[in-house]
């Protein structure tokens, strides 16, 4: 089948499967109580459903399927083993939402997560001994789910934001794409368009004024997708450039994550304040409380993701190393600027935060 006809169909259908689904959420969480309420360092001012992660997977999970059905004609151990890995992420995520979990079974759930993904994929030496791949990949996967789940704090932050870093994961694979790694860029291009098409679904109900919220099952199940694309990515690029230092695609890619979670727990540990706890002080509060409006901040965070994107892209296609090198050099330099510029701007430490005990 044309491939380009499939991809359309693929952003098209999972942007519709989404988009469709939603208000039955939204009413599914209002009838089971199923409600985000407001407190202190929340920036929403009335109950809100919070089921918003179940409806962007139900999406990707049935665009993939159909994707496994039209182009591989059946499922193979790694694509079930990447389809559990988001099942248990989500589960997680819904059951923390709805009761509350500690941090250690959050921790262990998350860590399940990515070892079936990482055995599934045989990636546990991707690095070479598995004793230093497994903490460099544990700590990109893991670290990368709680970072999307502190950034979301602000309507359709991420949900705009990670939509727009899927279809750089989806030009990266289409520029990568050879005779000999042909059905790996296919899959990946068309995993991260049912993604981009599941999010951006769900972005008309979480844009400012949000109707429903992601929850941690969302914004971790987002975390899940955007760093295994980045391992996978990565594994991709080295591939294609017979050069290690391309894993450095990714990071660069998904830099504005990295950059907000590195920004909080600096400045928190700076001030002696609990780095665990949520409040408002991520770049989003500080941006917001610089422009004075979320639809702002939301665009103006995408902005900032599209050009990283761009740049990524225009990175890998000029296949230089040593362009790879500065760029990494340059952005690193950038973020460190743009800390301090928002490192003073003053925000509401709520109480929870004062003091780290």
């Amino acid at each position: 089948m044309n491939i380009i006809y499939v991809c359309l169909s693929v952003i098209t259908l999972s942007f519709l499967s989404v988009y469709s689904i939603t208000p039955y959420i939204i009413k599914l969480a209002n009838k089971i109580n199923f409600l985000d309420n407001p407190n202190a360092r929340k920036v929403h001012k009335k109950a809100t459903p919070l089921l918003g992660g179940l409806a962007v997977f139900i999406g990707f999970f049935i665009l993939t399927i159909y994707i496994v059905l039209m182009n591989l004609h059946s499922f193979n151990y790694p694509i079930i083993g990447y389809l559990l890995g988001a099942l248990i992420i989500v589960l997680v995520g819904i059951i923390d939402d709805k009761i509350g979990m500690k941090p250690i079974t959050k921790l262990l759930g998350q860590a399940l997560s990515c070892s079936i993904f990482l055995y599934s994929n045989n990636l546990f030496e991707l690095f070479g001994p598995f004793y230093l791949t497994i903490p460099i990949l544990f700590l990109w996967m893991i670290g990368l789910m709680n970072a999307l789940n502190f950034l979301d704090n602000m309507d359709g932050i991420i949900t705009g934001m990670s939509g727009i870093l899927a279809l750089g994961f989806y030009a990266f694979s289409f520029i990568s794409k050879t005779h000999a790694v042909a059905v790996q860029a296919n899959l990946m291009m068309l995993l991260s368009l049912a993604f981009a098409g599941s999010v951006f679904g769900f972005l008309p109900y979480n844009f400012n004024p949000a109707k429903i919220f992601l929850g941690d099952a969302g914004s971790m199940f987002i975390g899940y997708f955007l760093s295994t694309m980045g391992i996978l990515a990565g594994r991709l690029a080295v591939t294609r450039m017979n050069n290690p230092m391309f894993y450095l695609l990714p990071v660069l890619l998904l830099s504005y994550a990295i950059f907000d979670i590195s920004l909080v727990s600096f400045i928190r540990k700076r001030d002696g304040r609990k780095l665990s706890q949520g409040g408002k002080d991520h770049s989003t509060h500080r941006i917001h409380n610089a422009m004075q409006s979320p639809k702002v901040t939301a665009i103006f965070v995408y902005l900032i993701n599209l050009i990283i994107v761009l740049i990524t892209i225009l990175v890998f296609q000029m296949e230089s190393v040593h362009l790879l090198i500065i760029s990494t050099i340059l952005f690193a330099i950038v973020f460190l600027f743009f800390g301090r510029k928002l490192d003073q701007i003053p925000v509401i430490i709520p109480e929870n935060q004062l003091k780290n005990k």
